[in-house]
């Protein structure tokens, strides 16, 4: 029965990946065929969405340019506008043709029909628009904001329409549809600017529109540059540099400089034009050669979808023989390897783990013997030599690294206090200078050399922590707690921001006195750290029932709920210092002396999106029943505001 068992668990064991291989065939299968499937559909959008949407496009960017110059002229010549109209019905009647048709019906989503029947309601309002004009009812910027909608319609049809699966096509579709939104802004400009050429000036509210559509233009152009790829891009970076390009941009410099048509009136048409045709024959080339793109996507995914079959079906017929054959061959000396390996896992191993993490000495040879495989296959007792190699190496390893982070604390903590010595030096000339110097510029500039020189001081009281170490134990009469809250304030540089309104009469015992500034030092720091330079942090602190409650609050973005709560479960329980995990330092330094004198700290949403930090001492740390005084003995209202020494 013991025998048949492990066959059982063996056989199990290696049916798992089998399953799983077999499931990961039938997902890869299956993701593949819906890829091409997506492919195809995307393709079937834009030939019956997208590319007659985009000779509509170009159909209304010509009628909003005859009609907002039919309104300019003087006698009106309605030759032009009645050719603009005939081209927007015929690409309108092409839309509805093919947007309406039974294959795009099919293929097309629920928001995608919702898009599309959007754009029929505005291309119906069309009438009352032609209206306007042809009775000079309305005005060139109104009717150039019209089609404008109209326009902008099709556009929000576009991002409903652009379905490729593939992410690179996809990037690259978004990319063009920018680049066709900015042809649009130069139409609206062209518009204007045409019409207002004829009438010799520009109205306000027109030179406020160009004021807004130029950099419109300008960005969307290049953000959708910026997402094409070198092939589609390449036609895009010449026209940018061309010769009309930088004439146009003059052109709209100018007219924004000065709010009026350029000097030379007659140089916006012919550049306009030029550079508008260059503009629409390459989003036509470009948008035919991402359909080629996706046609040749599919066809490789048909081949893709014939490998992945064969393959896989390989794989898993493999997977099987191989499992059958291996587990009659090892079940027999499986069940001795087992045991040897499961004690030394189980018992000896986790003991030395556990004797090292506790900074006791191991012999590696006494607490790890080697594992006795003595089965007649070969590749059984390879196996067991094997992991014999592994356990001693790990062994060494942990053991290695457990002096090496020994070592690495007493070199840091070392450095530390050699720097936190030469950082007390510097304080105290610091000190001597200030008395001896009565100009305020340079007591000013002292002061902040003081802080900055304090900041360093921090720091290297931070590292001693990081490495294990602790500060010198500080001893006499009870701190008050608001000038623990001034003196962390005192060692953020920008100082200046921390609002802290009078504190209720607490005190500290000197003891803890060092490391609360500390802490609080650190969190204050942080907030003004990640939060606008132009907002205020608040301090505030009251007692309450289990102690004394002091609230950090900055009004920056804040982080996200996990974040928050990550950062939490290590507030209250701080992991061990790893030596590559550099980041957040400083919250590791407040854990631990949050640790030292049982005091919790949590972050919470601030009202204002920021971050609260909530930092409650306990009372075993707070004296009471005492005569406020600050760090020299003085009352309240004289306490010196620079950072206490030592």
């Amino acid at each position: 029965m013991s025998s048949q068992s492990l066959r059982f668990k063996l056989y199990s064991l290696l049916s798992l990946p089998i399953v799983a291989l077999i499931a990961l065939w039938t997902f890869a299968a299956g993701h593949v065929v819906g890829e091409y499937f997506d492919l195809r559909t995307a393709q079937t959008v834009y030939e019956r969405i997208n590319a007659p949407a985009a000779t509509l496009i170009t159909a209304l960017q010509h009628e909003r340019k005859t009609s907002a110059m039919f309104l300019s002229a003087p006698p009106p010549d309605g030759s032009q506008l009645l050719e603009s109209r005939k081209g927007v019905d015929a690409a309108v009647e092409r839309f509805e043709a093919l947007a309406g048709s039974e294959e795009a019906e099919t293929v097309t989503s629920a928001e995608l029909r919702k898009s599309v029947q959007a754009v029929r309601q505005r291309l119906g309002s069309l009438s009352a628009i032609r209206r306007s004009v042809d009775d000079r009812s309305t005005s060139r910027l109104e009717v150039v904001s019209a089609y404008g909608d109209a326009t902008d319609d099709v556009f929000r049809l576009y991002d409903q329409a652009v379905g490729v699966p593939e992410i690179k096509l996809y990037q690259q579709a978004m990319g063009l549809q920018r680049i066709s939104h900015a042809r649009d802004m130069m139409s609206r400009e062209d518009a204007l600017v045409a019409g207002a050429t004829i009438v010799g000036r520009l109205s306000r509210e027109e030179y406020e529109a160009i004021e807004h559509l130029m950099p419109s233009r300008r960005l969307l152009f290049t953000e959708g540059v910026g997402a094409l790829d070198s092939e589609l891009r390449g036609p895009f970076d010449l026209l940018a540099t061309s010769a009309d390009n930088q004439r146009l941009m003059e052109l709209e410099d100018e007219i924004v400089k000065t709010g009026s048509l350029p000097v030379m009136q007659s140089a916006w048409a012919p550049v306009a034009e030029r550079l508008g045709s260059s503009l629409d024959r390459l989003l036509v080339s470009r948008s035919d050669l991402l359909n080629e793109r996706t046609s040749s996507a599919s066809t490789g995914i048909v081949l893709e979808i014939s490998a992945v079959a064969a393959l896989g079906l390989a794989a898993i017929l493999g997977a099987v023989v191989w499992s059958v054959k291996l587990g009659r061959g090892l079940v027999a000396e499986l069940d001795t390897l087992r045991h040897a390996a499961a004690d030394l896992a189980d018992v000896r191993l986790p003991t030395v783990v556990e004797r090292l993490r506790a900074g006791r000495q191991v012999d590696v040879a006494a607490e790890a013997p080697p594992i006795t495989a003595d089965g007649a296959t070969q590749e059984v007792r390879d196996v067991g030599h094997a992991f014999d190699e592994v356990r001693r190496t790990a062994v060494e390893a942990a053991v290695g690294q457990a002096e090496m982070r020994r070592g690495l604390g007493r070199v840091f903590r070392n450095m530390a206090r050699r720097n936190q010595s030469l950082v007390h030096r510097q304080l105290a000339q610091l000190d001597t200078i200030r008395r001896q110097i009565n100009d305020p510029e340079t007591l000013q500039e002292l002061f902040r050399l003081d802080r900055l020189t304090t900041r360093m001081r921090r720091q290297s009281e931070g590292l001693i922590i990081l490495s294990g170490g602790t500060s010198d134990p500080t001893t006499g009469d009870p701190v008050p707690i608001a000038d623990v809250v001034r003196e962390a304030v005192s060692e953020v540089e920008a100082y200046t921001r921390v609002n802290a309104p009078p504190i209720a009469d607490a005190f500290l015992d000197a003891g803890a006195a060092s490391d609360v500034t500390h802490l609080l030092a650190e969190l204050l720091s942080n907030a003004t750290s990640f939060s606008p330079p132009h907002t205020t942090v608040h301090v505030y602190g009251q007692l309450v029932g289990s102690g004394f409650a002091i609230e950090v609050e900055d009004r920056g973005l804040g982080i996200s709920d996990a974040e928050r709560e990550e950062i939490n479960a290590k507030l209250a329980d701080p992991p061990e210092f790893d030596l590559a995990d550099s980041e957040r330092l400083g919250l590791l330094v407040v854990a631990l002396l949050a640790r030292r004198h049982n005091i919790k700290v949590t972050l919470g949403k601030s009202a204002y999106g920021g971050i609260t930090a909530i930092i409650l001492l306990p009372q075993t740390i707070i004296a009471s029943g005492l005569t406020r005084r600050s760090h020299s003995g003085k009352n309240r209202e004289t306490v010196d505001w620079q950072p206490r020494r030592g």
